[in-house]
């Protein structure tokens, strides 16, 4: 099993480009099951995830090919054409591997009538029900069936219908299924208490794109007014927002200055101004965002919450960030209940943590000391990478299959940096 090495100490300095976002990504591959034209994605991210994502595609006939772009470059061009649905069973060897697998739920049942789709595995951060993707498709006219692991669910008559559908909480996974499936609903659907997040945002634009009609996109009520089919288009993915706050976290624990390519502030939402108090000092350029920490790392407050607030997906990178700050902080997860899992293994490197139900509290430390450490889910990993990247010595992560699930050739991207970084294949 690989490891990276990092022996830390070395201000991280130069221009680091963010690649498309791993969250966004997952989202837009499966809206290309909604037509029978070819859907294009520029930009998209080199991970795992979306590799795995595309085999699932293919289990449904649909073809997957990529184009113009070079192994060395980051990022790459997928065309996924699913000109005809040969299956619509999700099953359970692909679907295991990562939670976004249910995306494809919602538009195998809009366009197909059916689905049959494995209940989904992902990282072990907490309890992720799917029981709002259902209840929001079954406003939609769908039968479900939960039978022998599997959800299988269908449309009378072989097509959804237009229906009003209220969350009694936030769901990005649940919005993104539901908005998918009411694109090709008979008549009119209301997404009440919709997620907000910009990837919900990339991709209502997409599906706006390829046809669909979609009103209050950004807003917490969306309208969709279903139309009888989508066409093809080209869409560019938005950048990892994510990405961005945790290089900016590496960037700002080495005492460096970094030029974030690509990263925009305004999909940061109160994720910037938490690294902002925090000490770091972060300049729109025309390239991005330049990252510098002038005056040292200062203890946070923050509590994570669906968009804009702070994002559950930086807690961990930012628990990192101030295990070296001048004072306190107190950090609360409030989406998912076992995301401090990186906690042990952050104190193996010196650091001063308490964990009270939900809420830690950081007291900053003089130095952290390399060590080696287990990763335990993706954001995780990355935590332990930014801690490494200043600890004294040398640190070893374990389990970076983790990191190859969300972040794009990570040890390249530091090393053109300046970090002290490389790969250890454990062949």
């Amino acid at each position: 099993m690989d490891q990276i090495r990092i022996v830390g100490g070395r201000p991280l300095s130069g221009r680091l480009p963010i690649s498309g976002a791993k969250n966004a990504a997952l989202t837009l591959l499966p809206a290309a099951i909604l037509t029978d034209e070819p859907l294009t994605l520029r930009n998209l991210p080199r991970l795992a995830d979306v590799d795995t994502f595309g085999h699932l595609l293919n289990q449904f006939g649909a073809s997957t090919q990529t184009h113009g772009t070079r192994p060395e470059d980051f990022g790459r061009v997928m065309t996924v054409a699913a000109a005809r649905i040969t299956s619509t069973t999700a099953p359970y060897d692909i679907v295991r591997k990562m939670r976004a697998s249910i995306l494809v739920l919602g538009p195998l049942l809009a366009r197909e009538g059916v689905a049959t789709v494995s209940q989904p595995g992902g990282c072990a951060i907490g309890n992720r029900p799917i029981d709002l993707h259902l209840k929001g498709l079954e406003a939609l006219g769908a039968e479900i069936e939960l039978t022998a692991g599997y959800v299988r669910a269908r449309a009378p008559g072989g097509r959804l219908t237009g229906g009003r559908i209220i969350f009694p909480t936030v769901s990005v996974g649940a919005t993104e299924n539901v908005l998918m499936a009411a694109t090709l609903a008979r008549g009119q659907s209301i997404i009440e208490n919709a997620a907000r997040e910009p990837e919900i945002v990339d991709l209502a634009r997409c599906l706006v794109a390829m046809g669909a009609k979609i009103s209050g996109i950004g807003t917490e009520r969306l309208v969709v007014d279903g139309v009888d089919r989508l066409h093809g288009a080209t869409y560019a993915v938005m950048a990892d927002r994510i990405e961005a706050g945790s290089y900016a976290c590496a960037a700002a624990i080495t005492g460096g200055s970094v030029t974030l390519a690509g990263a925009d502030r305004a999909l940061m939402g109160a994720s910037l101004p938490v690294l902002e108090s925090a000490g770091l000092v972060m300049t729109d350029t025309p390239d991005g965002l330049l990252v510098e920490r002038p005056n040292g790392l200062h203890g946070v407050t923050a509590s994570t919450a669906p968009w804009p607030g702070f994002a559950t997906d930086m807690q961990a990178q930012l628990m990192a960030l101030v295990t070296l700050a001048d004072s306190a902080s107190v950090l609360t997860e409030t989406i998912f209940e076992n995301r401090y899992m990186h906690v042990p293994e952050l104190a193996r490197m010196g650091a001063d943590i308490t964990v009270r139900g939900r809420t830690a509290m950081v007291r900053g430390v003089a130095a952290l000391t390399g060590a080696p450490v287990m990763a335990t889910d993706l954001r995780a990993s990355m935590s332990l990478v930014i801690a490494g990247l200043a600890a004294r010595g040398e640190t070893r992560v374990s389990r970076v299959y983790h990191l190859d699930r969300g972040y794009e050739r990570l040890e390249e991207k530091l090393q053109a940096v300046g970090a002290d970084i490389e790969r250890i294949s454990g062949d």
